[in-house]
This record gives structure tokens, sequence and C-alpha cells, in this order.
């Protein structure tokens, strides 16, 4: 079994302070079946690439063997892929190889753990049903995913390929920990969760003590604690710990409450899970009953008439979520084509079951296409459309990957139009709900201000040749404006 870490950060080598291995030699530790070694095969200020390559003896591994595993025939426990293919063993190996790293301490440099690094790992081979199951593993994760195939039997091309594949990942700004706890994890969930160990309750609170900061929003969150826990005694309790919190799925409720004068707005949602549940419509000047609409509705109902308003065609929704705005879309007869994209194939799900994909005519089925996919990483199918909606997703990127998320765009993509939308976080101080600093919903990573959010969007029209105008969403109170803002970009 092998995996490799590489980066470019500047000086590479210090990957070699954050795995707490020095580069300049190798270095050996006894594990169950065997022994790992650690060295480096390059190490250089421009890029170093740390190995860890272990030597599994079958016999070894056969004396001590517990449990039922590998007793389906006479000859199994000593012909079988284990001593070769990523498992348990490799997630147990990175442990005991890289526990510092993992605990993200570094004496030498205690700031370094810290920094979001350009990584790649490539572990060769790893099991899995298909090359698409280890796209919805790691592509939520950020990872751009890279899988070569490898045939069952090489002199037999007509057999086909095999379950195994050799597994790149790329991510342009990550900790080391942070790839190192996906790996731990997700390695042995693909191993048909057949771990080389008991599984007993301490398992539970190693899967949440490693995963506990990206499982709970990963959308394959029950598959893999399933796989990685496999018995239900230990699965459904710590589902219900990881999905106590179902707001992680549902940002913004359906209740719709009736207009109320600025002053309450913080009293009122101070009385709600979440804030932004409470938007009020404007008084209209007749003196007429103001319409009930909450916020997420109003955002999308004014980013649907923006699209009818530019006359766009055909129509991107980046980040479609369960299909709320690509439902008003479908209602625009002048649209010929959406492209709805999500990282989540839960959400996916949702949306077709939703918007009734399955029943839809056929030429309204023609219409839509939903799909999924990264923000961050170039996808050519994104090209040739006349408007993009970004609706509530920026704030779940982290700040420091804006910058890949406008090159797909802003730079590769090129839509005619882009229309943005985003929390203000200077209205947040009228959520009573909401303490000082606090965000809006437990997956955002930032919320801007207005000057925050009007600076970044003058930064990228100058930079891709757009202008930009920024308009306010929602009823506006004196100081800290609107709940939220638009901005809208055209060519």
């Amino acid at each position: 079994m092998l995996l490799t870490i590489t980066t470019t950060h500047q000086p590479a080598t210090d990957l070699g302070y954050l795995l707490h291995k020095n580069p300049a030699r190798l270095q050996s530790l006894e594990i169950t079946g065997g022994q790992a070694h650690i060295f480096y095969p390059e190490a250089t200020p421009e890029r170093c690439t740390a190995a860890l390559l272990l030597d599994i003896d079958p016999v070894a591994l056969v004396r001590s063997h517990r449990g039922p595993a590998g007793e389906g025939f006479a000859l199994e426990q000593y012909v079988n892929d284990r001593p070769y293919v990523a498992s348990s063993f490799l997630s147990a190996a990175l442990v005991k190889a890289f526990n510092t790293a993992m605990n993200g301490t570094c004496k030498d440099r205690p700031e370094l753990p810290e920094v979001l690094l350009p990584l790649e790992a490539t572990v060769a081979v790893m099991p899995a049903a298909s090359a698409e199951q280890l796209r919805r593993l790691f592509v939520p994760l950020g990872y751009e995913v890279e899988t070569e195939a490898h045939l069952l039997d090489p002199t037999q091309p007509a057999w086909g390929n095999s379950r195994y594949f050799t597994l790149r990942l790329r991510h342009p700004a990550l900790r080391v920990r942070d790839l190192l706890s996906h790996l731990y994890v997700l390695i042995p969930v693909l191993d048909r969760g057949d771990k080389h160990y008991w599984i007993s309750r301490e398992e539970a609170d190693k899967l949440l003590r490693r995963g506990g900061e990206w499982l709970p929003r990963h959308p394959e969150r029950e598959f893999i604690t399933r796989r990685y826990l496999r018995f239900a005694e230990f699965v459904n309790p710590t589902l219900e710990r990881l999905l106590a919190d179902d707001s992680l799925d549902e940002e913004t409720p359906e209740t719709t409450l009736a207009d109320f004068p600025a002053d309450a707005v913080g009293t009122l949602a101070g009385a709600s899970e979440s804030p932004e549940v409470v938007a009020e419509a404007s008084a209209p000047a007749n003196g007429e009953v103001p319409v009930k609409q909450n916020l997420h509705d109003l955002r999308l109902d004014r980013v649907a008439e923006e699209i009818r308003r530019l006359g766009a065609k055909r129509v991107l929704d980046l980040g479609c979520g369960e299909g709320k705005l690509v439902r008003r879309l479908l209602k625009n007869g002048t649209i010929e084509h959406i492209l709805a994209l999500d990282v989540s194939w839960r959400e996916l799900e949702r949306a077709q079951q939703r918007l009734h994909v399955a029943e839809m005519p056929p030429r309204q089925r023609e219409r839509l296409t939903l799909t999924q996919g990264s923000l961050l990483y170039h996808d050519a199918r994104l090209a040739g459309y006349d408007a993009a909606a970004v609706v509530e997703v920026i704030e779940h990127l982290d700040e420091s990957r804006l910058a890949a998320f406008e090159q797909v765009v802003f730079a590769r993509a090129r839509p005619g139009a882009v229309l943005v939308t985003t929390p203000n976080a200077d209205y947040n101080q009228r959520y009573e709900a909401l303490a000082a600093g606090e965000f809006r919903h437990h997956d955002h990573r930032f919320e801007w201000t207005r000057a925050q959010f009007a600076a970044w969007a003058a930064g990228v029209a100058a930079r891709h040749g757009y202008r930009v105008r920024i308009e306010s969403l929602g009823p506006e109170a004196p100081e800290v404006g609107a709940p939220s803002q638009l901005a809208v970009f055209e060519q």
C-alpha cells in the first residue's frame, strides 16, 4: 500500500515540519502484520513529496487475524488483497506515523498547522464500487478527483476492469491535518467497512473525533457512518449525534410571518431557531396589508425577476440545492435550458423529487439538467450561458477559496450575467438570537458587511471585464441596511 502527499507551497519542505518527519532520512515503524516506511522521494523548496509505504506480511497477517473475515474458503486467509490494497491497515498506519500532524501540532513551527497548502495525495490502489463512488465521497470535501481504473487481468482485457483504482486528490488550499482526517475516515469506508480489528464503541468516538469538523456537513454522512461502524448498535446512536441539527441541510425554513415594523424584527427573530425566517416586505404606500414573505423567497423571487429582465435563454443555477429557484425559472417560458449544479447528491435527489422531474412532459424535461459539480474547479459544462445565479452560496466557501470560485465562474465559464446574493453582516445586530460575531448559519464560513461585499464585487468586475451594481434585499433599517444583498454582474 502506498500513499504519497505532495505540496508546492513555498518552501515546500514545510511539509516535513508538519508531518514531524525529517525528509533527509528513512523512518520505519512496526504495524499490525508488517512495517510502515516513511520517506521523501523529493524534497526541494519548490516541491516536496512524503510517502507512506506499508509492507504487509501475509503470513504475519493471518497469525494476527481476529474475527470472521477471511474465513470464506480454506486458502482465503492467504489469497486475498489485504496486503496490497488501501484498507484499515493504511488508516491505522496514518495515526501511528503522523499522529502529531493529525492532532494539529507542530513544536518547531506552531503556526504552521493552520496554514492552507496546495496539496495532492495519491493512493495506490484503492478499492471502490465505481469511480463515481470516489467522487461522491471526496468532491464534497473540495477535492479535484482523478481516478485510474485497473484491468481485472492485463492478459485478458475482455474481462474488463477490476474494482481497484489509483486515486489522485488535489486541493488548492487545505490544512494537512484535514487531508489526513479525510483519508483516515474514508479509506476504511471504501474498503467495504471490513476492518482488520474489532469494532467497539470506541470506534464511534474515533469517527466523531476525526470527522467532527466535516462529517456533519457531508452529503454522504449516513453512508460513511454505516460503512465505518458496520453494526447498528453503534451506527444509529452516532447518526443521531451527527443529525441532531438537521438545519445543516435546511438553511431557510419555509415558515412565513406577517409583516412587522422594523423595530420588532430583532424580538421576533429571537423566538426562532433561524433568524432569517423573518423578513418583512416594505409596507405599501396605499395602506394595504403588507405581503407575507420570508427572506429566502424574497431572494429567489428577485433573482428570477432579474433573469427575466435580462432576457436570458440559457441559465446556470450554481448551488441549486433542492431546486427552489429552478422551479421559478421553469415558469419563465423564454428560458430554453437550465443547468442546475450542486456539490451534494442528497440535495440533487431532493430537487428531482420536489420538482417531479420523472413526471415532467418531455419538452419540459429537456429544458432542465440536474448535475453534480464543484464551483472550485473548472467545468467545461458551465460555458456558453447567458446568466448564472449564485444564491446564498459564497458564504459557504472558505474565503481563501473564493479566488478559485472567481476563476471558475468569471474567468472560465464567463456567463453574460452573474447574480450573487449573500447575507449582510451589518444587519446581524438586529437579531437577538445572534451573539456578537456569530453567523446566521452553522455552515457559513464568513459573512460580509455591505462595504466588504461591494469591495469584493468591484474587484471581481474589474478583473474580468464586468460592470456591477449592488442591491439591498429585504426591509432596510437605519444604520445597518437590509438583511441580504445582491450583486448583478453584466458584461
